[in-house]
Formats: structure tokens, C-alpha cells, sequence
């Protein structure tokens, strides 16, 4: 099948280079299951390893293609996705990449844990190294009874393997493996498959979680489907955006490949996976015959949780409709509350204006009054003035008379 042609497609001496498509770089068909796919994957990714091809740089580049394959492929949702519309609908920036600590410098080394201590999901891979002492048989293998337990201490990015033998009926009852920390170390619980060179090939992993004051990992082999949650993927989505953590918190929750174990002699590991110190662990393996109950409800709550996963899904499109409606009225709602704050204000400045415009208009009214009195005054006083200065004109008869008041007429 031609590989798909990318979004960002790069430019390399003027040629344009294309991705392969990920079926093709696992050599797997397309209605490969989850562990074929796996197997081809960690065949290929031991293969192609730095640790086992330090100068060789078309052997690192094969490495990173092999891991981008297998991480598309790996992810149900991206499958089906890359499945129906190729590269270009599982394409993003946040590309999950396992590191292997091992292959990395100091100074990388302390970078990738900064990461780790701030919250940003990092996945990583067993050592090379370890793998393949295990394939070629050159690991030392402790013995584990069934309902026994045993504590170490684990050094970075080391492993120590046990085997545990069980008979047909504790086969047929179930089967747990379960390692603690009782520090928060991180660790990492594998199981082997053993090939015919009495080596081992990695067949499970489980990364150690959180639970309490402790960190954990188990691995359930009850004869029914057993599902492990990836805690990975909700912690990429809670940086985008809280809403989608919520809706995608379910989305890690993953059929684990293999529901039980056949009468025989199992081999399972514990590997520190911390960044520069050792792991406290302690590891136990136990029969489930006793615990029916628990079995049962286990089985109960898993089915539960895959019901919720689906309401979830179709709660989401219900939930995004009506937070775009709420949008539309909480901005509505601030529109129409600055409207009418502006409406009382204009309101309560017209209010104001009865008592503060009235004396203004009373005193220029007085002033008015003043000044047109001032003015009818001084008019008279001119009139008067100009009476006085006018020349007194003569009567016609011009004669004066002297009346003596003294004498009676």
C-alpha cells in the first residue's frame, strides 16, 4: 500500500519525504489483533534499538518510524481514525514518543524527570539491554510461591525476573501478580513469554500507578477480559482542555491482551523506571480461587464503567450543544445588564437636574430683574439731568410780580 502523504511534509535536498504507512513498517496486515501488532513491534523496536546501533543513523531513524507506527496502531481510536482518513486525522504536535532511559544523556535525562515532576505524561520502554539478556537467556530467575511475597530493591532501568508455577485447577480458578511500593517508586511489571531457546520475549507491560499513599501494578488473568486503564491519554487531554479530561478519561480504559494463563511455569518481572534512583518494591502472587466474590465484582464494575464510557459519548454531543446555547445567554446576559445600568444612570442624571438647574435659572432670573431696574434708574436719572440742564424757556408775558405777604391784599 503507497504511504500516506503527510500535512507537514518536510523537504530534504528538494525532495519530498513521505511516511510509510504503519501496517507496512510492522510488516502486519491490517486485520492484525493488538498483540500481533505488539509482538511486531517489539521484535522491530529490539531490533532497530541505539543500544544495539549506537553509530548507526538509518538504524535510528527505522527506530523512530517503527515507534510512530506503533503508536498510531497501538491506539484504537487513532487506528480506526488513520483506518478511514490516514495520516492527516491522527497528526498533532503532542505525537506520544516512549523513551528509552537508558539511551539517553545525563542532561536529557534530567530534563525528561523535570517533565515528569511538572505533570507532563512521558512513556517509557524497557532497556535494550535487559531484553536482550532475557532473549538470549542470560538473566538470573528467582522463584515465587503462589501466595507468598518478596521485597527488593531494584536499580534504574534493571530488572529482576521470577517465575511462578501453577497446576490446572489454580489455572482454571485465576491468577494475580501484584507489585507495591511502599515509597512512590516507579517500576514497571512485565510477563514473558518463553520462547524454545529458553530465552524470554517481552509480552506484557504494566507501568506502576499512583493508588494512595503507594504505587502499584497488576496483572489479572481470571478467564474473562480484564481492562487496564492508560492514564497517559487523560493527562493529555486535561492540559488542552478540562472538558475534554473529563470525556476522554475513559478513553485509556483498554482490554489487557491475555485473560488467562495455562497450567505451567510463568515468568514476570519487575524493571526500575526511575530516572536516576533505585525502586523499593514488593511483588506477590496469589491464586484467585479464594476470592470469588471479588472476581465477580470485578467483572460487574467493568461492565458498568464500559456502559458509562459509552453514555459518556453520547452525553458529550448533548453537553457541547448546550454550553454553546449557555455561552450565547451568559453573553447576552452581560450585553442586556450594561444596557441597563446605562438606562438608570441617564435616569438618575435627569433626576439630579431638578434640584441643580432650577437655581440657576432664579438667580439669573434675579440678576434680570437687577439689572433692568439699574437700567430703568438710570434712565430717570438722565431724564432728570437732562430737565435740569435744558435753558428755561420765558413765559410771554414776562412780568413779575412781587406780593408782599406781609400786606393783605
Amino acid at each position: 500500500m503507497p504511504g500516506h502523504r503527510s500535512k507537514s511534509e518536510k523537504h530534504d535536498g528538494g525532495e519530498k519525504q513521505l511516511r510509510r504507512d504503519p501496517y507496512e513498517v510492522l510488516g502486519v496486515s491490517r486485520n492484525s489483533t493488538d498483540q500481533e501488532i505488539k509482538t511486531a513491534y517489539r521484535k522491530m523496536a529490539l531490533k532497530y534499538h541505539p543500544d544495539k546501533n549506537a553509530n548507526d543513523p538509518k538504524a535510528a531513524d527505522m527506530f523512530k518510524e517503527v515507534t510512530f507506527s506503533y503508536n498510531i496502531l497501538s491506539d484504537p481510536d487513532k487506528r480506526r481514525q488513520y483506518d478511514s482518513a490516514g495520516f492527516e486525522a491522527v497528526e498533532s504536535d503532542n505525537q506520544e514518543l516512549e523513551l528509552d532511559l537508558s539511551s539517553l544523556g545525563a542532561v536529557n535525562t534530567m530534563f525528561a524527570a523535570l517533565f515528569s515532576k511538572l505533570g507532563v505524561p512521558i512513556k517509557t520502554t524497557v532497556s535494550a539491554t535487559v531484553l536482550e539478556e532475557a532473549l538470549n537467556g542470560l538473566v538470573t530467575i528467582r522463584p515465587l510461591p503462589l501466595g507468598h511475597y518478596i521485597s527488593k530493591r531494584v536499580e534504574k532501568q534493571c530488572a529482576h525476573f521470577y517465575s511462578v508455577t501453577i497446576t490446572e485447577e489454580e489455572a482454571r480458578a485465576g491468577f494475580v501478580c501484584r507489585v507495591q511500593s511502599s515509597d512512590k517508586s516507579k517500576f514497571k511489571l512485565l510477563y514473558f513469554d518463553q520462547e524454545d531457546n529458553s530465552g524470554l520475549s517481552l509480552a506484557l507491560q504494566e507501568d506502576s500507578a499512583k493508588t494512595g499513599k503507594v504505587t502499584s501494578a497488576g496483572m489479572y488473568f481470571l478467564g474473562f477480559p480484564v481492562y487496564r486503564l492508560d492514564q497517559t491519554m487523560n493527562s493529555i487531554a486535561a492540559a488542552k482542555d478540562p472538558d475534554t479530561s473529563f470525556f476522554r478519561k475513559l478513553d485509556g480504559f483498554q482490554p489487557c491482551e491475555l485473560t488467562e494463563l495455562k497450567a505451567g511455569t510463568h515468568v514476570f518481572a519487575v524493571y526500575g523506571d526511575n530516572f536516576f534512583k533505585s525502586a523499593n518494591y514488593t511483588i506477590e502472587a496469589l491464586c484467585a480461587a479464594p476470592f470469588s466474590e471479588e472476581k465477580e465484582n470485578l467483572r460487574n464494575i467493568e461492565a458498568q464503567i464500559l456502559s458509562k464510557r459509552a453514555e459518556i459519548s453520547k452525553f458529550e454531543t448533548e453537553y457541547r450543544e448546550v454550553l454553546a446555547q449557555f455561552s450565547e445567554m451568559t453573553s447576552r446576559y452581560a450585553h442586556e445588564m450594561q444596557a441597563i445600568d446605562e438606562l438608570l444612570k441617564h435616569r438618575n442624571e435627569i433626576h439630579a437636574s431638578y434640584t441643580s438647574a432650577p437655581l440657576k435659572r432664579s438667580t439669573s432670573k434675579s440678576r434680570s430683574k437687577s439689572s433692568s431696574k439699574e437700567a430703568k434708574e438710570d434712565g430717570q436719572a438722565r431724564e432728570k439731568r437732562s430737565t435740569r440742564d435744558r435753558p428755561k424757556k420765558k413765559k410771554w408775558y414776562n412780568i413779575h410780580l412781587r406780593v408782599d405777604k406781609r400786606k393783605a391784599c
